[in-house]
């Protein structure tokens, strides 16, 4: 095996198990260990892998800019809607629930299937959300004040940041542009993420939904660590280390 299929075996490797070991790597190629360590610096200035100590995980997924909420609407639908019919169900929601709806367009899908007749009181940061729920009669809705981003719709500012430290709800729901075991649920804007820790910190329940495009994204700002979600709703398998890490802090997964 020469170099070149050994470092591609290394790639698959790492994407297959997560994590791997120099000492292992040496191992199991018949080389030295400064053979390995050449390999992995190679791979990780190439962006294939990235080198950690004593060996390399996988290479975190570029992030993707942030777009307007009415594009992202239409990105992933049939994903974001899977996702959205699964989670309302593992809700349980009771009658005379309080429930935080942060501004993602997957928790926008959710907010459209509440189920109806149980006098729910939903907060939300969304305008959109508010919008769409306040023609409904059976239940209550609340709209956080604050400076409106345009790009999500989302008020952000002292005002929500206020109103939310005085709450406590029976869960919330939160959307997220990226998610890893390293850098938790992200965002890229530094506002918008303050309220949506804030809105974690107020629950006594955090129901996470990602879909599979989120998945190894790491943003600008974490807003919410691994071991504070107690279900992530997602569309499709996650990687080992992921799973390895909910499984951990007993963090539930449903895969829609």
């Amino acid at each position: 095996m020469n170099a070149e299929q050994r470092q591609q075996d290394i790639v698959d490797a790492v994407a297959h198990e997560g994590r791997v070991a120099v000492a292992d790597l040496a191992t199991r190629y018949g080389v030295t260990v400064e053979t390995i360590r050449r390999d992995l610096t190679a791979l990780d200035r190439a962006g294939a892998v990235r080198k950690v100590h004593g060996g390399a995980v996988p290479a975190t997924v570029l992030a993707l800019p942030e777009t307007a909420v009415a594009e992202r609407e239409l990105l992933g639908a049939t994903a974001k809607q899977a996702i959205a019919a699964a989670a309302v169900g593992a809700l349980e929601l009771r009658p005379g629930a309080t429930i935080l709806l942060d501004a993602g367009t997957t928790v926008g899908c959710l907010a459209r299937l509440l189920p109806e007749g149980l006098g729910l009181t939903v907060v939300t940061d969304s305008v959109l959300t508010a919008a769409l729920l306040a023609g409904r009669s059976d239940l209550t809705v609340r709209m956080l004040g604050g400076q409106v981003r345009g790009i999500t719709q989302a008020a952000v500012g002292p005002e929500a940041l206020e109103t939310l430290a005085a709450m406590r709800v029976n869960v919330a729901v939160m959307g997220t542009n990226g998610l890893t075991a390293e850098h938790g649920l992200s965002t890229p804007d530094p506002d918008e993420a303050a309220v949506k820790r804030a809105m974690v910190r107020a629950a006594r329940r955090v129901v996470a939904l990602a879909d599979a495009t989120k998945i190894g994204q790491e943003h600008l700002v974490s807003f919410a660590d691994i071991d504070d979600v107690d279900l992530l709703v997602t569309d499709a398998a996650l990687p080992t280390p992921l799973a390895a890490q909910l499984a951990d802090t007993g963090t539930e997964v449903l895969i829609a």
